[in-house]
């Protein structure tokens, strides 16, 4: 009679190759991937030396919870306006000055509101 060999008991296939591919591709895409749009808000940080300052004062003081206005206390929605009748052209500068350790996230909504009001030249001081 024939002898035959013992069954070969069935092995389960590896799943750890399988497992490592996936997280490499997860981490590929990950580091590909562009996760929020990147914006760049033009700032000068201090004048030219050949350049004067004109016209009356617009210095604003940038607040943890709001904003002044030479000083005197401004809503967001009134910035605009009052920056409007204080200037000649849209172009003018405006000094930006942070205070009472205001978050750099407030320093950019207030350079963002200006910037939707139509002011370009902003000059950021210590």
């Amino acid at each position: 009679m024939f002898a035959f060999a013992a069954p070969r008991i069935r092995r389960k296939p590896s799943l750890t190759p399988m497992i490592d591919v996936v997280f490499l591709l997860l981490v590929f895409f990950m580091l590909a991937a562009r996760f929020g749009i990147d914006s760049a808000i033009p700032l000068t940080l201090g004048g030219t030396a050949g350049e004067r300052y004109s016209g009356p004062p617009r210095l604003i003081d940038v607040l943890p919870g709001g904003q002044r206005l030479n000083g005197r206390p401004v809503e967001g929605d009134e910035l605009g306006a009052e920056l409007h009748r204080l200037t000649d052209a849209p172009s003018d500068t405006i000094v930006l000055r942070p205070r009472d350790e205001a978050p750099l996230q407030r320093i950019v909504e207030v350079m963002e509101m200006l910037s939707t009001a139509g002011f370009d030249t902003l000059v950021l001081v210590e």
